[in-house]
């Protein structure tokens, strides 16, 4: 078992544990950096939803930072486990955890965001399944983040507008086309 720690917001440096589950890998820190600089460091009054949780590093990120409420998602048995232990070290009640599929939770939910992170194991066809489903999770001006083993230029109507790569791992920031601005 490994250990990642919390880049910024209320809970900085703060460990969590991850579990050793297959296909799971935490966003390195200095990806999540990024990510956080592009978004502003402040998320208060935020809805965010980390829909493929995994070690629940990009949601707590999030909560950290303010975010009003965060819903986390993580189907593998193991990975929830370990996601429940991280969440009551913070005691905080603006985390959800829920343990479903993350197809059916978009689906069926009835909640909407300001911020959906995608990182979901690869060579699954995740993000192409879940795009379609962005409409319904979406509050005016929401914005995605995904992970991806390959370049993303869109999820359905919205659009790559920040990009970066680490190693292998391709990160894309996106918004909706009516707030589209070309991608540099």
């Amino acid at each position: 078992m490994s250990r990642i720690r919390i880049t910024g917001g209320e809970w900085r440096s703060r460990l969590i544990q991850v579990a050793a589950a297959p296909g799971l890998r935490p966003t390195p820190d200095r990806v999540r950096e990024t990510l956080f600089n592009w978004l502003g460091q402040d998320l208060t009054g935020w809805h965010c939803l980390d829909l493929f949780a995994g070690s629940g590093i990009l949601g707590f990120e999030c909560a950290s930072r303010g975010a009003a409420n965060v819903v986390l998602v993580e189907r593998d048995q193991g990975a929830f486990a370990r996601l429940k232990q991280n969440a009551a070290l913070f005691a905080c009640d603006r985390l959800r955890l829920v343990k479903a599929d993350a197809l059916e939770f978009a689906a069926q939910s009835g909640m909407t965001f300001d911020m959906v992170l995608l990182d979901p194991p690869y060579r699954h066809g995740w993000l192409d399944k879940i795009a379609p489903l962005l409409p319904v999770l979406a509050r005016p001006g929401m914005r995605v983040y995904a992970e991806a083993e390959y370049r993303v230029e869109a999820l359905g109507d919205w659009r790559t507008v920040k990009r970066g790569q680490a190693g292998q791992v391709f990160y894309h920031l996106l918004e909706h086309s009516q707030n589209w601005q070309e991608c540099t």
